[in-house]
């Protein structure tokens, strides 16, 4: 019989905790024991999410943002931590440290680009490496196919929407940081990239970049993160192949564009 406990160290193994911020909120953080038999794999914990575990005998859920973050003052109906407990639903949540970690958030967003000879930086967060010479707008479009092949698409309307700041020369040395890595601009200057893709980049980091010779793509925070559950899917069937682990079809983007 597997517990939730083995399935927490299982995921240490996969995301060490050591790896993580100091600000961020890693961990087991709702345990109702029991066994388990079937562990669901999400980059959100939503109600739908809840609903979607529930519905497929899901005794866990293992997530890459932190269900709980902030101190709790009360609870209710409405929070999804009173959800998962009502359900009898564990959750672990693997946050920075899974950014972090070897074949983590970022090194499988590096590997969707065919990233080589891949380095760490930006304190072990991001992955610069070397890829085929491409143009901006070229990378661009390929970053919207790919990354949407990997997400729960929409049925109907674009399922990624990208941008990007163009400083006018081919990509041979990507630097990538999912979700919010727009600020970082200036640490992959340093690993001499010629390009930053990222979730999100406000409008200050596109002038500012372009302006210092770095072109930035900015494709979608939900996008650039969600395609690692199927990577810890297959890492968590190898670590407990009794175990029966599914990927969620129901965490989407929060996201509908036009």
């Amino acid at each position: 019989m597997t517990t939730v406990q083995q399935v927490y160290e299982a995921m240490q193994h996969i995301a060490p905790l050591e790896l993580a911020e100091h600000w961020d909120n890693p961990g087991l953080l709702v345990d109702c024991g029991g066994p388990v038999h079937r562990v669901l794999v999400a980059l959100d914990i939503t109600p739908e999410v809840v609903a979607e575990a529930a519905s497929r005998q899901c005794e866990v859920i293992v997530s890459h943002h932190p269900v709980i973050f902030d101190p709790l003052k009360k609870i209710g109906p409405q929070d999804v931590a009173f959800q998962l407990v009502q359900a009898g639903i564990s959750a672990v949540c693997m946050h920075t440290n899974l950014d972090a970690a070897e074949g983590g958030v970022n090194e499988v967003l590096a590997g969707i680009f065919g990233m080589k000879d891949m380095e760490v930086f930006a304190e072990g967060c991001g992955r610069v490496g070397e890829i085929e010479p491409i143009s901006v707008p070229e990378l661009a479009r390929e970053a919207q196919k790919e990354l949407a092949a990997r997400c729960n698409a929409p049925e109907n309307g674009p399922a990624v929407q990208v941008k990007f700041a163009d400083a006018g020369k081919p990509v041979k040395r990507l630097a990538v940081i999912s979700g919010a890595g727009g600020s970082l601009f200036a640490d992959a200057i340093a690993m001499g990239a010629d390009c930053l893709l990222t979730g999100e980049a406000n409008h200050h980091h596109a002038i500012d970049a372009k302006r210092m010779g770095l072109s930035l793509i900015a494709a979608g925070h939900y996008a650039t993160e969600f395609p690692v559950a199927a990577a810890v899917a297959v890492k968590l069937r190898a670590a407990l192949p009794e175990l029966d682990v599914l990927v969620s079809t129901e965490n989407r983007d929060p996201y509908t564009y036009l």
